[in-house]
């Protein structure tokens, strides 16, 4: 009997909501304008600096004094206030170092993305350099994986990489490098062992095609922000609250950036920017964000339903 009240109270509501005139009902929620349903709004960042870097020619790396071009080969280190080159690492031609894709900057040490791209199958690795020398000092090696790793990040005690896979059929191959669709974010702990992954929305592969994910970054706002090889976008994700595919919540556009690696500066809290580079223009870019626009969607995907809800 205690369910009566609680029933004759609901039947009266939606009663008195019938009776109401239709501009008195509330509307349904309805996705921001120019999107749809199934696509996160789109917002346009805000450049800052720009600096000439030479070799700006695959990512770019950070911290609260300089930053770092990275190309195949070489990592410069530049100061931040004049972005005057100061130091080299400079690989032989010959070798061991091929294809260096990104960097992150934690504890006085750039670690770099490094795989053997476009050779297969794919190897890939982790390259760590002294940001006072600019000297190799260390490397872990993971042998063929999931893919050629394109980034790193240290985020929440963790380490986070991005493997990517392409549909791009290289010189001498039959068949596509991986396959984009296989793409996957990989949470590590400090040994780099994988304790989670994640792929990425299809939607957005699709835009990366042929080929992937080249960039990923966690932001002041505790998301990660990816980028592909191309487009001028920057993604704005989260983790899911179940399944394995990240949550999309919006699209930043870059002016005058063609994708690759990127990177969130946060040594400063108050001021966060976000980097990025013109891979033709040999430029570094920096970027306000707009974080505060950004809102993660309410829906989590599920109900709990009672006597006569359920589903048949």
């Amino acid at each position: 009997m205690r369910k009566l009240p609680a029933l004759l109270h609901a039947t009266s509501v939606l009663a008195t909501v019938a009776l109401l005139p239709a501009s008195a009902v509330p509307a349904a929620p309805t996705a921001p304008a120019g999107t749809s349903a199934a696509t996160p709004p789109t917002y346009d960042a805000t450049p800052l600096k720009s600096y000439p870097a030479f070799d700006a020619n695959q990512a770019i790396a950070v911290d609260k004094q300089y930053f770092y071009a990275v190309n195949n080969v070489t990592v410069t280190k530049h100061d931040r206030r004049t972005g005057e080159p100061l130091l080299q690492f400079a690989g032989d031609t010959a070798g061991p170092f091929k294809h260096l894709d990104s960097g992150v900057v934690v504890g006085g040490k750039l670690y770099a993305t490094h795989s053997n791209y476009p050779e297969w199958p794919m190897e890939s690795s982790i390259e760590v350099f002294d940001t006072r020398t600019m000297r190799h000092v260390d490397t872990f090696s993971f042998g063929i994986y999931r893919g050629s790793l394109t980034w790193l990040d240290r985020y929440d005690g963790a380490w986070w990489a991005g493997f990517a896979n392409y549909d791009k059929i290289q010189d001498g191959m039959t068949e596509p490098y991986g396959e984009t669709y296989n793409t996957q974010v990989v949470k590590l702990n400090d040994k780099f062992e994988p304790l989670q992954s994640w792929t990425i929305p299809k939607p957005i592969l699709d835009r990366f095609k042929p080929m992937s994910n080249s960039g990923g970054s966690w932001g002041p706002d505790g998301r990660l922000w990816l980028t592909g090889h191309d487009l001028g976008e920057a993604y704005a994700m989260e983790l899911p609250v179940a399944g394995s595919e990240l949550r999309w919540i919006a699209t930043v556009e870059l002016p005058d950036v063609q994708g690759q690696g990127i990177a969130w500066d946060r040594s400063d809290p108050r001021q966060p920017t976000f980097w990025a580079i013109s891979r033709p223009k040999r430029l570094v870019h920096t970027f306000s964000m707009p974080l505060a626009s950004l809102q993660t969607p309410t829906a989590k995907g599920w109900q709990v339903l009672g006597p006569g809800q359920f589903r048949k």
